[in-house]
């Protein structure tokens, strides 16, 4: 008979004693039951004591935590959070170094721990660290060790960052001798890059001071003006460019913090600010084409750049052209003065004027007696007319050769720039994604955009030669305008996935992405998901699907076998922490723990502590139906998170909840635990996989086939013979 669910075994360890192998019941208060292991090792107090993991982070357990410990778990008796609290805070303010440097090595370890936090900002903790750092007399380890506790703490958002006083924030950074400004944070961040090549630990005070603030600009309104006002760019650039990607990746993401919660009005003319400090040419040189790969971490603050960077544009991509504002209709005019007055005599301006309506239409504009009309639509709003007027005065030849070349075809035949350039702004503002908020989880920066001060720019005249050259080859009428603009889509993300590393390289790329290649490419896929619509091959469709599932469903328990780790989710995304997650060999059990890093390779089922028999799993939820979605639902979560979310509900009434490193791997997994519980897979990618693996298999039987035609309908059964008496003679 299996034991209640409400029992649960477990040993429990004391330094110089050995364990106890205990039962615990879930339903006692806790302290009785940390009396009862007291009373084991006859120790007096037990009110000063408490439980802890003796594993992974090694968390205090309390009444809240207490049902997540599992059959088999290790814990330790420890001095209890309030009590620990109270000794560092002691030793903490005590006169000897040694004693004051190792209770703060201890404190920035215990501080990631949610319920010795509470305890320790309780008794004031945070006023004691600020001190320390205000005194300006740590430095080196003590000085590190402190700022780590600080983040540490302040990061379980116990208290606000409001609260922290002025006097810290200027000191938060101070860590030279040489520092003798009145305003520290100004001096601070330029001061510790001295460090960057000194000893590691030197380099960790800088991360820290820079993580600090970056915090403070997140999470205080207040906090990021100060920190704005004090704070100089060329500080921030400087720290680009050495050679410790740690300190790159926080730099960025302090500017990043800083593009971020500025206001409207003032995000132009920091972009102004990072453009003359040559910010661009600095990540380009010092960190995309530096000598060392580009980290996770790293990818993410420059893909966050990009967004923020390409946001920039929004104002003018929703922004309505005015058809009575002269300034703007005197662009449309440098446009048509561009295309057209070169190739003729001055004389014969007053004559061009009359003829305006004519020179609009071979523009391509859809109004051609007002073509400001076209502008009235947002997206892409201005900016289509800003990217015009780029092309017409930074590319002159390139824009002269494509309009006169289209106001010489016949009419049928003319490719109308106007209307192009327009759907082609509005297309790429799509693509990239201009407006929206960075996602969480995302990497996907694209180098070649910091190879050009004008990159969105220089981008779309690339873009408008390419519709041109493939509306030539697709011999395209009006009719075809939108079928133009699908295939110009196609050729335009099928080569920003290759992440061309120049503007040079995307144009070659884009040049092998003719309109026959993209249509042999559909071609080719389209053959290999073509389903055969005659009865015969439906029937033999039908008969193989069962077959082809049940591979999937084995691949995909193969892969649940194998593990995948999981990132969790935290407010400082840099201070990464993962857990690794794997099925038995047996497909009974869920075997999953913390790991300090990401692993290399399959971790061992004893280093995952925790399991989840498959039998406990009530069902499987994705999206906002996961718990750890709807719990942040006052955060916004960004789209990308969601898509990857899902949590396993088991008995009693708990869950476990995963956010995916990638689509593929939610796809496998969602498919996995579907599997496992003898649910239908739904995921795309098994559709995909179970369209490919059958044409596949089809067209291997059918072989044989080869240029005969299957007939609609089986052959007719021929009549039954007029007598059955034959034999066949073996001899």
């Amino acid at each position: 008979m299996p034991p209640p669910s409400d029992i649960v075994k477990v040993a429990i360890e004391w330094p110089g004693a050995n364990a106890q192998l205990m039962e615990i019941d879930q339903k006692k208060p806790l302290s009785s039951i940390i009396r009862e292991v007291c009373d084991g090792w006859s120790l007096s107090g037990s009110e000063q004591f408490a439980l802890r993991y003796a594993d992974g982070p090694q968390l205090y357990i309390t009444e809240q935590s207490r049902s997540e410990i599992k059959n088999g778990t290790i814990l330790r008796l420890a001095i209890s959070s309030a009590r620990a609290a109270r000794q560092l805070l002691d030793r903490i303010q005590s006169h000897g170094i040694d004693s004051r440097l190792e209770a703060l090595k201890e404190l920035a370890k215990l501080s990631a721990d949610p319920t010795f936090a509470t305890e320790f900002i309780s008794m004031e903790g945070i006023g004691t660290l600020a001190r320390l750092v205000e005194s300006g007399t740590h430095f080196g380890e003590m000085l590190a060790f402190t700022l780590t506790a600080f983040l540490e703490l302040m990061d379980h958002g116990i208290v606000s960052w409001d609260l922290i006083s002025l006097s810290f924030i200027k000191q938060v950074g101070k860590v030279s001798v040489e520092c003798n400004r009145d305003c520290i944070i100004c001096g601070s961040v330029g001061e510790i890059a001295g460090y960057v090549n000194q000893p590691m630990v030197d380099v960790s005070i800088l991360q820290r001071s820079l993580a600090i603030l970056e915090s403070m600009v997140l999470n205080s309104h207040s906090l990021y003006h100060r920190v704005a006002q004090e704070i100089t760019v060329g500080q921030l650039i400087g720290h680009l460019q050495v050679s410790n990607q740690e300190i790159q990746t926080y730099a960025i993401a302090l500017i990043n913090a800083l593009f971020l919660k500025a206001p409207e009005d003032r995000r132009q003319e920091m972009a102004s600010t990072l453009a003359q400090k040559h910010l661009r040419s600095i990540i380009l040189n010092h960190v995309i084409r530096g000598n060392r790969p580009i980290k996770a971490e790293m990818a993410h603050q420059l893909y966050v750049l990009q967004v923020l960077t390409f946001n920039l544009l929004e104002e003018r991509m929703m922004t309505k052209m005015d058809p009575s504002d002269q300034a703007q209709r005197d662009i449309i005019f440098e446009l048509r003065r561009i295309a057209f007055d070169g190739e003729n005599d001055p004389s014969g301006t007053e004559k061009r004027k009359a003829m305006y309506t004519k020179d609009y239409k071979m523009l391509g504009f859809t109004n051609h007696v007002n073509p400001a009309m076209d502008f009235t639509q947002t997206p892409p709003g201005m900016l289509a007319l800003d990217n015009m007027l780029y092309l017409a005065k930074l590319h002159q030849d390139t824009y002269i050769r494509i309009v006169l070349e289209n106001s010489s075809r016949e009419d049928k035949h003319e490719c109308p720039f106007g209307r192009c350039a327009i759907e082609l702004t509005r297309m790429l503002c799509e693509i990239l994604q201009v407006g929206e908020l960075p996602n969480e989880g995302c990497n996907d920066y694209h180098p070649m955009f910091f190879t050009h001060d004008r990159a969105w720019e220089e981008f779309f005249c690339v873009c408008i030669q390419l519709l041109n050259k493939t509306w030539k080859e697709m011999r395209a009428t009006a009719e075809d305008f939108n079928k133009v603009m699908q295939v110009v889509r196609e050729q335009i993300t099928r080569t920003l996935a290759m992440k061309p590393s120049s503007l040079d390289q995307l144009k070659g790329k884009l040049r092998g992405l003719s309109y026959s290649e993209i249509l042999r490419l559909r071609q080719s896929e389209r053959m290999s998901q073509d389903d055969f619509q005659s009865p015969p091959i439906i029937e033999l469709r039908e008969r193989i699907q069962p077959e082809i599932l049940e591979l999937i469903k084995q691949q995909r328990l193969n892969r649940l076998c194998e593990g995948s780790c999981f990132r969790k989710l935290g407010n400082r995304r840099r201070q990464e922490k993962f857990w690794f997650c794997r099925l038995s060999l047996n497909h009974k059990v869920l075997h999953y723990g913390d790991l300090d890093e990401s692993p290399q390779g399959e971790v061992p089922f004893e280093l995952l502590t925790d399991k989840i028999p498959v039998s406990d799993i009530k069902s499987v939820v994705t999206g906002k139906d996961c718990p750890h979605m709807k719990e942040k639902s006052a955060l916004k979560q960004n789209k990308e998170v969601l898509e990857q979310a899902f949590s396993i509900l088991y008995d009693p009434d708990e869950n476990l909840n995963f956010v995916a490193p990638n689509k593929y791997e939610y796809c496998i997994w969602t498919d996995g635990l579907c599997a496992l519980l003898g649910r239908e897979m739904g995921s795309d990618l098994t559709r995909s996989d179970l369209d490919t693996l059958i044409s596949m298999e089809m067209k291997l039987r059918l072989l044989d086939l080869e240029n005969i035609t299957i007939p609609e309908a089986p052959p007719p059964v021929p009549k039954e013979p007029s007598t059955y008496n034959f034999t066949y003679n073996y001899g």
